[in-house]
Parts: C-alpha cells; structure tokens; sequence
C-alpha cells in the first residue's frame, strides 16, 4: 500500500523560540512553514499549498482568529486550528463562529497529543478531497444515480402497490380496487370512506404510485391529531416568529408535497374554520405560509379519508358542502373487516409470515373463531389478535385459547348477536341504504313531496335532504 505524501502545515508564532520547538516536532510528519506574525503567515500561505494552518491566538497586531478568518475567505479547504495559553470564552466563540477554527489548542501542548490533533488534521483534509472529487464523479455519472433513485423507486412501488391490500377472488374488496386503478391516472380527489383500520392510506398510497404523481412525494397529515393552529402550520408552513415556539421557518405538507399527492386523513374531524382555509387553498392552488405576506404556488393532488358520513355531516352543518364537493371528486368505500370474512384466512396468513420468521398456522378452530368475529377495530384488531396468538403460543398450530377474551367468549360481545334489521345477503351499507330510502320515501308521501317538511321532520336542512335524495335516486320521488 502506498504511503501518503506529507501534508504541509504552516506554523504562526511571534515567540522565535515557541516556533522552532513547534516546527521540530511536526517536521517528521509534515513539510512546516513558519510565521512570526499573520502578515508572515498570509505571505506564504500566497507562495506554498499549505493544507493545515496551527496559529497562535495572542500576537501583535493581528489576532490569530482574525488571521484564519481570513484564511478561511481565500482558502477555505485549509483546515485551522489555533494554539493558545488563555481560555477566553469570547476568542474560543469567535473561532468557532468567524473562522471556522477546527480544533482549538492550548498551551503547554504535549508532543504527543500535538501529533496526535495534527495527523487527524490531515486525515480530515484528505477526506475532505475525497468526498469533493467523489460528488464530481457522481455528477459526471447521472446515469448511475439515475438507476439508483429507479431502482429505489420500484422498490417503494412494489411495497405500496394495490397487492398490499389482501384479498379473495371473491372479495368485495377487488370492485373497489378495480375502479381505485381506473381513476388513478386521472387528477381527481379521491375521499376514501371506511371504519378505522379498513386500510385507507393503503389504498391511497396504491392510487398514488399507479398515476403520474408517483415521481413525486406521498405525503400524510392526519387532520385529527392537532388543533387547527399548529394544523394549519403543519400543512400550509409557517415563517420564523409568526406565533410563539416557531424558531424556525417551516415549510408546510402542501409544499413537501408539490408535483405529488397530499393524503389527509380524517378530515372529518376538522373544524368549520379551518375547512375554510383548506378550501381557499385547493381552490387558489396556493398556500399562505402563516406569517408570511406571500402565496406560495402548490400542485398537489388531494386524497382524503373519513369514517364519518361527511353527507350527514354536510346536512346538519358540521361539514362545508363546497370542501365536500372539491374533495371528493371520486368516492371510494373501504367495506370493514367483517363485511369480507372470505379475506380473513388470506390475510392471517400474510400476518403470520411477518410476525414470525418461524412457521405458524391457525388451527381449524381458531381459523373458525376468527372468521364468525365482528371485528369493530377491522385489520388492526386481527393483527393484534395473531400477533398475541403467536407470542403466547408455544407450537406451530395456534389455537383459540390463545385469544384475547373478546374471541373467547363471543356470546359477550355486544350486538353479535342482536337481530338483523332486514333479512337477505347484502353488505351493511346496502342495508343501510335500502332502510334511509324507505324512510325518505314514506315521509316524502306523507308529506306530498314537500322537501321542507320532510327535512323538518327527519331532522335535515334542505341542502343534506336534497344530497341523500340525489344520491338513492329519489329526486323525482
């Protein structure tokens, strides 16, 4: 292996004899220069390639800080240390401020220890070189760095594309999958609808990776964790001192996620104050930074997600009806956990593999238990209950016993088995429907179509009774 070439140090001192010492002990490992004063010192740092600078603090007329801050302003690869007998705050703090001094030494210096700060100097230098000649490279190289930000970005795709979302041939998850990859690569807002924990940013991230966004960045916000004030921040940025404990200028999600998809989760659940800002932001396609006197340009595309009914939620006033139409120019439902059971052994399976590099499986009858349970938390909920299955276990077939009580006794569990409003196969929403259309219809005849009287009635502006009758096909009813 090839021995480095000696690096070369200049040496400032007004102390001849400090100076000669100095230059005794480094001359072995490296070419020394030496200066009594910064003139000297800048002199030949004008005539030699000097990489490392070890300058006295304390000498007439110029200071050595002010020396290596100009040093720094004409050579700035040069690494700077300074040798000093005081230990004033203020020097150490200019050092480090205005010159950009790497170690700062003092005196009596030991010989040792001196090579020691040196050599790893000079170590620094060259790794300084090194990573400047490898950034060339790489910029010389964009091919290389082209397959490299592909090759991650397939990988990301894989892991987020429509196959995370687990299901059967027969699942009634694969119609919502199927129009999902329709609409993707077209700019609509997306409102994805669903219980808690049916994999709505599953399917949102699934949208974004197959459209023409998916170069750009996938970014959520869950609306619900914060209070419209630091929300409103987080999303739209804000400037330094705009409100107290804003050190710093922050940018917002909106512009983090420019030429890609903003996903904002349970925007149910913001305030009516607060939808009016969203609302002017998707409209104007610009955010305000709070404290900023200046829009700020933004093309995202919005997906939003709720367990809410935003429609009943537009009908009594809790939701703007025109945020509601900007957001959810596409509708999707996310059907719970319980209303696909034929999914449930699929996606144990999946469960399983990740929980464990061992090799675990159900047995019929834990299968059988986790098949006829309601789910109220959906996929979180099966997760928790595998995952305990497998910590508890203690083979490779995992029984019922070792579920939670909930499973164990599902006689206790509220409502499993309550009578069905309606007989007949059908999802719970279907039901639903069918029972808000008969009700909208027997009180439009008994009010003989008079839409304020049947909105009175059933507790409805005019506005959300026009919205469901719109949305059964009953306008004409």
């Amino acid at each position: 292996m090839t021995t480095p070439a000696p690096l070369s140090v200049l040496v400032v001192d007004d102390e001849q004899r400090s100076l000669e010492t100095l230059r005794r002990t480094l001359e072995e490992d490296f070419t020394v220069f030496t200066a009594l004063s910064a003139e000297e010192g800048n002199a030949v740092m004008e005539r030699e390639f000097v990489h490392i600078v070890l300058s006295d603090q304390r000498m007439p007329g110029t200071s050595g800080v002010e020396f290596l801050r100009r040093v720094r302003d004409q050579w700035p690869d040069t690494v700077r240390l300074i040798l000093s007998g005081y230990t004033e705050a203020e020097d150490i703090i200019a050092g480090i401020n205005e010159a950009g001094i790497w170690q700062y030494l003092m005196k009596p210096w030991h010989a040792d220890q001196l090579l020691l700060t040196l050599r790893s100097a000079a170590d620094l230098w060259r790794l300084q070189q090194d990573n400047q000649r490898l950034s060339l490279e790489l910029r010389d190289s964009p091919e290389y760095l082209a397959r490299q930000v592909a090759g991650r970005r397939a990988k990301v795709k894989a892991q987020a594309g429509f196959e995370r979302l687990t299901r059967a041939a027969d699942s009634p998850l694969n119609d919502v999958c199927d129009l999902a990859k329709k609409i993707a690569g077209h700019d609509l807002s997306v409102l994805v609808t669903g219980d808690s924990g049916t994999g709505k940013e599953l399917l949102a991230r699934a949208i974004h990776y197959a459209s023409a966004r998916a170069e750009g960045s996938f970014v959520v916000e869950n609306c619900s964790a914060l209070p419209d004030t630091l929300l409103e921040g987080e999303l739209f940025g804000h400037k330094r001192g705009a409100f107290t404990g804003a050190t710093e200028d922050r940018v917002g999600l909106f512009q983090q996620a420019h030429g890609g998809t903003l996903f904002l989760d349970e925007i149910g659940e913001t305030s009516p104050a607060f939808q009016v800002k969203l609302l002017r932001a998707l409209q104007e396609g610009e955010v305000r930074p709070v404290g900023s006197p200046r829009p700020v340009a933004v093309d995202v595309r919005i997906i939003a997600a709720t367990n809410r009914d935003l429609e009943d939620d537009v009908a009594c006033g809790r939701f703007r009806e025109d945020l509601y139409y900007r957001i959810a120019g596409m509708t999707l439902y996310l059907p719970a956990l319980r209303e696909r059971p034929q999914d449930i052994p699929l996606i144990v399976d999946e469960i399983l593999k990740r929980s464990s590099p061992e090799s675990f499986r159900m047995s019929d009858e834990a299968m059988k238990r986790l098949i006829g349970y309601p789910w109220p938390g959906n996929v979180r909920e099966l997760q928790n209950e595998v995952r305990r299955a497998v910590a508890l276990g203690s083979g490779a077939v995992l029984g019922p016993e070792l579920f939670s009580l909930r499973l164990a006794n599902p006689a206790r569990i509220p409502g499993l088995h309550a009578p069905k409003a309606e007989s007949g196969s059908g999802l719970l929403k279907q039901h639903l429907d069918r029972l808000e259309e008969q009700l909208l219809r027997d009180a439009m005849r008994r009010h003989k179509g008079n839409k304020t009287r049947v909105a009175d009635e059933l507790g409805l502006t005019r506005l959300g009774l026009r919205m469901k009758l719109a949305r059964l096909g009953l306008e004409e009813a």
